[in-house]
């Protein structure tokens, strides 16, 4: 793997953003988004609770494992996640190195009505846009991603969309950069994307720095229940999973985890 992933992470989807706006432009895919319905109050799905709650994951490759599965009825894996308890579902919409597309993210809309996250490497408004206009309540934007500025400019935005931002974070100081822009759920994530090394103490060691009123994620480094229950240990409202679930049952290691 390079040793700088994100970057080239972001780079692709920049590239294959650019693509989809010579095909549709802005103005269309800004009336699309605008003429949705209301986006879920997803603070309210994952506002803290006697339970950890559980954000789970389509996702059917990832750069440091390769295919996980394949996932051919993302709708149906969606459904049956919020069945089985999951507060929210996540769908992967990078493509090159994840698999996915906006055509899951759709699909996995008109099949849940639970909130659903659209997961990409967001840079660009235009990304926002098309993200609302597919059914997106939540957007993933990645401090280590974004400068300050864009970082504040895009959060704006999907708060105007009426959608909820979550803003991922890598670090004390990517922490410090989310809480100015008043970011109100805020994921640490275990594995750094640069060079996708996992740090499962990470979390721990930011968790209370994180104010009350926000909502605390933990993210990567799941494999079992324990990890789970030390994530929760650790002060997590929410855990984002993806990987332990499609590589399993997911229905009952969902089960296990929200059992925690």
């Amino acid at each position: 793997m390079p040793s700088d992933l994100l970057a080239e992470l972001l780079a692709g989807a920049l590239d294959d953003a650019a693509e989809r706006q010579s095909r549709r432009s802005l103005r269309d895919v800004e009336r699309a988004a605008l003429d949705r319905p209301g986006a879920i109050d997803a603070l309210d799905a994952l506002a803290p609770a006697d339970r950890v709650k559980i954000i789970a994951e389509v996702k059917r490759a990832s750069p440091s494992r390769g295919p996980l599965a394949e996932i051919a009825d993302p709708a149906a894996l969606a459904a049956s996640y919020a069945d089985g308890g999951a507060s929210a579902v996540s769908v992967l919409t990078e493509g090159r190195r994840f698999g996915g597309s906006l055509d899951d993210l759709r699909r996995v809309r008109d099949a849940v009505e639970i909130p659903v996250l659209r997961k990409d490497f967001i840079a660009d408004r235009y990304q926002v846009f098309e993200a609302r206009a597919a059914g997106a309540d939540l957007v993933l934007l990645i401090v280590a991603a974004l400068d300050q500025r864009t970082l504040e400019s895009l959060h704006g935005l999907v708060q105007d969309l009426g959608m909820t931002a979550l803003v991922e974070t890598h670090s004390g100081d990517e922490l410090s950069r989310a809480l100015d822009i008043g970011a109100g759920l805020i994921g640490v994530n275990a594995r750094n994307l640069s060079t996708f090394e996992l740090d499962q103490n990470l979390f721990g060691s930011l968790a209370e720095r994180i104010p009350d009123g926000v909502i605390r994620v933990a993210e990567s480094a799941v494999k079992t229940a324990d990890d789970v229950a030390r994530y929760r240990a650790d002060g997590a409202d929410v855990v984002l999973v993806g990987e332990a679930l499609v590589t399993s049952d997911p229905l009952r290691t969902l089960s296990e985890f929200l059992a925690v």
